[in-house]
Protein backbone atom coordinates (compact mmCIF):
# COMPACT_ATOMS: atom_id res chain seq x y z
CA UNK A 1 0.00 0.00 0.00
CA UNK A 2 2.83 2.40 0.79
CA UNK A 3 4.02 2.55 -2.83
CA UNK A 4 0.73 4.21 -3.82
CA UNK A 5 1.48 7.34 -1.81
CA UNK A 6 4.05 9.10 -3.98
CA UNK A 7 1.75 11.97 -4.99
CA UNK A 8 1.98 13.76 -1.63
CA UNK A 9 5.66 14.52 -2.33
CA UNK A 10 4.48 17.24 -4.74
CA UNK A 11 3.67 19.42 -1.74
CA UNK A 12 7.29 19.20 -0.63
CA UNK A 13 8.49 19.90 -4.18
CA UNK A 14 6.40 23.07 -4.28
CA UNK A 15 7.57 24.13 -0.83
CA UNK A 16 11.22 23.73 -1.85
CA UNK A 17 10.76 26.89 -3.91
CA UNK A 18 9.81 29.00 -0.86
CA UNK A 19 12.34 31.76 -0.39
CA UNK A 20 14.23 31.84 2.89
CA UNK A 21 15.92 34.83 4.47
CA UNK A 22 17.66 35.20 7.83
CA UNK A 23 14.82 37.45 9.02
CA UNK A 24 12.10 35.08 7.84
CA UNK A 25 13.39 31.50 7.54
CA UNK A 26 11.29 29.04 5.59
CA UNK A 27 11.71 26.26 8.17
CA UNK A 28 8.33 27.00 9.76
CA UNK A 29 6.22 26.79 6.60
CA UNK A 30 8.19 23.79 5.34
CA UNK A 31 7.71 21.91 8.61
CA UNK A 32 3.98 22.63 8.51
CA UNK A 33 3.95 21.33 4.93
CA UNK A 34 5.68 18.12 5.99
CA UNK A 35 3.14 17.61 8.76
CA UNK A 36 0.25 18.24 6.39
CA UNK A 37 1.70 15.95 3.71
CA UNK A 38 2.46 13.00 5.93
CA UNK A 39 -0.01 13.21 8.79
CA UNK A 40 -3.08 14.73 7.16
CA UNK A 41 -2.84 13.34 3.63
CA UNK A 42 -1.33 9.92 4.29
CA UNK A 43 -2.51 9.00 7.77
CA UNK A 44 -5.98 10.49 7.73
CA UNK A 45 -6.92 10.25 4.04
CA UNK A 46 -4.97 7.43 2.40
CA UNK A 47 -4.74 4.77 5.08
CA UNK A 48 -8.47 4.46 5.87
CA UNK A 49 -9.27 4.30 2.15
CA UNK A 50 -6.51 1.77 1.46
CA UNK A 51 -7.44 -0.43 4.41
CA UNK A 52 -11.18 -0.39 3.70
CA UNK A 53 -10.57 -0.97 -0.01
CA UNK A 54 -8.32 -3.95 0.66
CA UNK A 55 -10.81 -5.26 3.20
CA UNK A 56 -13.59 -5.11 0.61
CA UNK A 57 -11.78 -6.21 -2.55
CA UNK A 58 -8.58 -7.93 -1.40
CA UNK A 59 -6.28 -8.96 -4.24
CA UNK A 60 -9.05 -8.76 -6.85
CA UNK A 61 -8.30 -5.10 -7.55
CA UNK A 62 -6.75 -4.48 -10.97
CA UNK A 63 -4.07 -1.89 -11.77
CA UNK A 64 -6.80 0.62 -12.52
CA UNK A 65 -9.02 0.61 -9.43
CA UNK A 66 -11.90 2.14 -11.36
CA UNK A 67 -12.19 -1.02 -13.47
CA UNK A 68 -12.73 -3.09 -10.33
CA UNK A 69 -15.74 -0.98 -9.29
CA UNK A 70 -19.07 -1.68 -10.93
CA UNK A 71 -21.56 0.86 -9.60
CA UNK A 72 -22.70 3.56 -9.19
CA UNK A 73 -21.71 4.68 -12.67
CA UNK A 74 -21.89 8.41 -11.85
CA UNK A 75 -19.41 7.96 -8.99
CA UNK A 76 -16.95 6.09 -11.22
CA UNK A 77 -17.24 8.83 -13.86
CA UNK A 78 -16.66 11.55 -11.26
CA UNK A 79 -13.67 9.68 -9.84
CA UNK A 80 -12.16 9.38 -13.33
CA UNK A 81 -12.57 13.12 -13.87
CA UNK A 82 -10.85 13.82 -10.54
CA UNK A 83 -8.02 11.44 -11.46
CA UNK A 84 -7.47 13.27 -14.77
CA UNK A 85 -7.39 16.68 -13.04
CA UNK A 86 -5.03 15.32 -10.37
CA UNK A 87 -2.65 13.72 -12.87
CA UNK A 88 -2.48 16.84 -15.03
CA UNK A 89 -1.48 18.96 -12.04
CA UNK A 90 0.98 16.41 -10.63
CA UNK A 91 2.58 15.85 -14.03
CA UNK A 92 3.26 19.55 -14.49
CA UNK A 93 5.03 19.80 -11.14
CA UNK A 94 7.09 16.63 -11.56
CA UNK A 95 7.97 17.38 -15.20
CA UNK A 96 9.14 20.93 -14.45
CA UNK A 97 12.78 19.92 -13.75
CA UNK A 98 12.84 17.96 -17.02
CA UNK A 99 11.37 20.92 -18.90
CA UNK A 100 14.00 23.17 -17.35
CA UNK A 101 16.82 20.77 -18.22
CA UNK A 102 15.70 20.42 -21.86
CA UNK A 103 15.24 24.15 -22.31
CA UNK A 104 18.61 24.93 -20.68
CA UNK A 105 20.31 22.42 -22.97
CA UNK A 106 18.67 23.90 -26.06
CA UNK A 107 19.48 27.49 -25.11
CA UNK A 108 23.02 27.06 -23.79
CA UNK A 109 24.40 24.19 -25.87
CA UNK A 110 22.44 24.49 -29.12
CA UNK A 111 22.09 28.31 -29.15
CA UNK A 112 18.29 28.47 -29.42
CA UNK A 113 16.64 31.71 -28.35
CA UNK A 114 14.62 31.38 -25.11
CA UNK A 115 11.22 32.20 -26.56
CA UNK A 116 7.67 31.19 -25.76
CA UNK A 117 7.57 29.08 -28.93
CA UNK A 118 10.64 27.07 -27.82
CA UNK A 119 9.01 26.33 -24.47
CA UNK A 120 5.69 25.48 -26.12
CA UNK A 121 7.22 23.07 -28.64
CA UNK A 122 9.66 21.31 -26.30
CA UNK A 123 7.11 20.82 -23.54
CA UNK A 124 4.47 19.50 -25.91
CA UNK A 125 6.95 17.13 -27.57
CA UNK A 126 8.01 15.80 -24.17
CA UNK A 127 4.35 15.42 -23.14
CA UNK A 128 3.58 13.56 -26.37
CA UNK A 129 6.59 11.27 -25.88
CA UNK A 130 5.62 10.33 -22.33
CA UNK A 131 1.98 9.82 -23.34
CA UNK A 132 2.95 7.56 -26.25
CA UNK A 133 5.28 5.58 -24.00
CA UNK A 134 2.46 5.09 -21.49
CA UNK A 135 0.06 4.01 -24.24
CA UNK A 136 2.47 1.70 -26.06
CA UNK A 137 3.57 -0.31 -23.04
CA UNK A 138 0.68 -2.73 -22.39
CA UNK A 139 1.80 -3.62 -18.86
CA UNK A 140 2.37 -0.02 -17.77
CA UNK A 141 0.36 -0.45 -14.55
CA UNK A 142 2.66 -3.23 -13.36
CA UNK A 143 5.71 -1.16 -14.28
CA UNK A 144 4.36 1.78 -12.29
CA UNK A 145 4.29 -0.30 -9.14
CA UNK A 146 7.75 -1.69 -9.84
CA UNK A 147 9.44 1.64 -10.57
CA UNK A 148 7.34 3.41 -7.95
CA UNK A 149 8.74 1.04 -5.35
CA UNK A 150 12.28 1.75 -6.47
CA UNK A 151 11.64 5.51 -6.50
CA UNK A 152 9.48 5.78 -3.39
CA UNK A 153 11.56 3.80 -0.92
CA UNK A 154 14.95 5.41 -1.61
CA UNK A 155 13.64 8.98 -1.69
CA UNK A 156 11.49 8.52 1.39
CA UNK A 157 13.65 6.29 3.58
CA UNK A 158 17.17 5.70 2.28
CA UNK A 159 18.31 9.12 1.03
CA UNK A 160 17.19 11.05 4.17
CA UNK A 161 19.27 8.71 6.37
CA UNK A 162 22.33 9.11 4.15
CA UNK A 163 21.86 12.89 4.01
CA UNK A 164 21.61 13.00 7.80
CA UNK A 165 24.85 11.05 8.07
CA UNK A 166 26.59 13.37 5.61
CA UNK A 167 25.34 16.57 7.27
CA UNK A 168 25.75 15.65 10.94
CA UNK A 169 28.81 13.40 10.54
CA UNK A 170 28.29 11.24 13.64
CA UNK A 171 31.26 9.31 14.97
CA UNK A 172 31.72 6.02 13.12
CA UNK A 173 30.46 3.23 15.34
CA UNK A 174 28.25 5.49 17.47
CA UNK A 175 24.65 4.50 18.18
CA UNK A 176 23.13 6.96 15.68
CA UNK A 177 25.63 5.90 12.97
CA UNK A 178 24.82 2.22 13.52
CA UNK A 179 21.05 2.79 13.59
CA UNK A 180 21.14 4.77 10.32
CA UNK A 181 23.24 2.18 8.49
CA UNK A 182 21.20 -0.75 9.83
CA UNK A 183 17.97 0.99 8.72
CA UNK A 184 19.48 1.67 5.30
CA UNK A 185 20.56 -1.95 4.93
CA UNK A 186 17.17 -3.32 5.98
CA UNK A 187 15.26 -0.89 3.75
CA UNK A 188 17.45 -1.61 0.72
CA UNK A 189 17.05 -5.36 1.23
CA UNK A 190 13.26 -5.08 1.49
CA UNK A 191 12.97 -2.76 -1.52
CA UNK A 192 14.85 -5.22 -3.69
CA UNK A 193 12.96 -8.23 -2.32
CA UNK A 194 9.47 -6.73 -2.65
CA UNK A 195 10.01 -5.25 -6.10
CA UNK A 196 11.63 -8.28 -7.69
Amino acid sequence: MAFAYAGHNVLLEIQATITSTPEKPSKGPKWKGVLVAYIVLVAICYFPIAISGYWEYGNRVSDNVMISLEKPVWLIAAANVFVVVHVIGIYQVYAMPVFDMIETLLVQKMNFKPTFMLRFITRNLYDAFTMMFGICVPFFGGLLGFFGGFAFAPTTYFIPCVCWLIIHKPKIGSLSWIINWVCNHIITKHVIRFNV
